[in-house]
């Protein structure tokens, strides 16, 4: 670091130096952009700076955390403009040791660099653009970089049923290519599994959801009468909410048809749904009051 920096002792820098190559490929893969990626790094570095971490004992998994949720600010900040392009680093190439920013900078390791070479392309980074800021922060740290799901939770504030809900709905977007899903279809769809739940009219729930659906639910949802974490299967799920749901409501979830209960006006129960080819493939619960606070809910 610079002569001016407000640490001179070389064993901070030496242990942030460390892992600076495996942070700018978690900075790059959650942005895109190489020289957001390095400012989230240098971001990394000052708090890094100002925090004692002499009883930390993985500190690449605190500065993982740290540049995670770097990046998780810089993304929710930039869904209010649009970008017109992605950033020449895509081009150009992905590691530039004139593009780092000031610090003592050693060759990028082997391994990080074959994790950017196989892993970063054009086509990939456009899917991952279409992402939601959540979405692909879970998909980044658990896919890419195996972090546990627990681990990113706290990150998003959610909780890991949730989290991995969120993972496995990026990684069916990633692995098919497939662009943002058509928020009329869904709505359709959802309004459809609402109304049959609501009446009671088995059979057509059944049409409406997908033979092998999983529904996920956290604890506070299992604490106050849902069947269990998990339920598998068409019928099994018809069975429990057939003639429920009736004071369900069709909103946005995190930028995806979803429902919620809101007695009163308040969320008490959200359900993230995921809906491919006409039917609901997946479903999460959330009734813990952290998690649908951390929630992005839109009514439609």
């Amino acid at each position: 670091m610079g002569d001016d920096h407000p640490l001179h002792d070389d064993f901070p820098v030496q242990r942030f130096e460390e892992h600076r190559d495996h942070l700018r490929a978690v900075a790059f893969r959650m942005l895109g952009s190489s020289a957001e990626a390095d400012d989230a790094v240098q971001e990394t570095w000052m708090r890094f700076a100002r925090t004692d971490t002499a009883e930390v004992e993985n500190l690449r998994g605190w500065l993982t955390t740290v540049v995670s949720r770097v990046c998780l600010n810089l993304l929710r900040a930039r869904r209010t403009r649009r970008e017109d392009e992605l950033d020449e680093a895509l081009h150009d190439g992905v590691l530039s040791d004139g593009a780092l920013h000031g610090g003592v900078h050693t060759a990028s390791a082997p391994e990080d660099q074959a994790v950017l070479a196989d892993s970063v392309g054009l086509a990939l980074q456009v899917v991952l653009d279409s992402l939601n800021p959540a979405e692909r922060v879970a998909f980044v740290l658990h896919d890419l970089f195996g972090v546990p799901f627990e681990r990113i939770a706290p990150i998003l504030d959610r909780t890991p049923e949730a989290t991995r809900q969120l993972a496995s709905r990026a990684r069916r977007r990633v692995r098919g290519g497939s662009p943002v899903p058509d928020a009329p279809l869904q709505k359709t769809v959802v309004d459809a599994f609402l109304a049959a739940a609501r009446e009671g009219r088995f059979e057509d729930l059944l049409e409406v959801l997908d033979p092998d659906i999983k529904v996920v639910a956290d604890e506070a949802a299992v604490a106050t009468g849902f069947a269990g974490r998990e339920v598998i299967g068409a019928r099994e799920v018809a069975k429990i909410f057939n003639g429920q749901a009736r004071a369900a409501i069709p909103v946005l979830v995190d930028g995806y048809v979803g429902a919620m209960w809101a007695p009163g006006g308040s969320p008490r129960s959200v359900l993230a749904i995921t809906v491919e080819g006409g039917r609901i493939t997946a479903m999460a619960i959330m009734n813990d009051p952290d998690t649908i606070a951390a929630l992005e809910l839109v009514d439609i």
